[in-house]
């Protein structure tokens, strides 16, 4: 887990890059999406964007090409939100944990369903 202090600057740069999209780029590719995380490396060098939006790979791959296509842009005006010592490069990437989640949630959800004997308190499925 990291310092304090750069969990603090992760969440800084985190809530300027939405800001960033909801107010200064006008790509439609980048309507709806979300900025989930960010990770700034240790040099301070890079910045790991994790984003997301709804729906499957097509859209994924336009929304990265839309997050590169402004990339410039972004990164202008994330230098007049965060101040940093270097302002760095901006990588972005796919976050699917959230289609991860929505999966595991269908599948109990379908398996509650399958095993309408089983409740929330019953202790079904605990290892222990």
């Amino acid at each position: 887990m990291p310092a304090p202090r750069v969990r603090k600057l992760n969440e800084s740069v985190r809530a300027a890059l939405a800001d960033v999209l909801v107010s200064e780029v006008q790509d439609p590719r980048l309507e709806l999406a979300t900025i989930t995380s960010v990770e700034v490396s240790p040099d301070l060098r890079y910045a790991d964007v994790f984003v997301t939006a709804h729906g499957g790979e097509q859209r994924y791959a336009e929304l990265l090409a839309g997050l590169e296509s402004a990339k410039g842009r972004i990164r202008a005006a994330l230098s007049e939100r965060v101040a940093m010592k270097y302002l760095p490069e901006l990588r972005f990437h796919i976050d699917e944990s959230v289609d991860v989640g929505q999966r595991i949630e269908r599948a109990i959800r379908r398996e509650r369903r399958r095993h309408p004997e089983w409740t929330a308190d019953d202790g079904a499925g605990d290892d222990g």
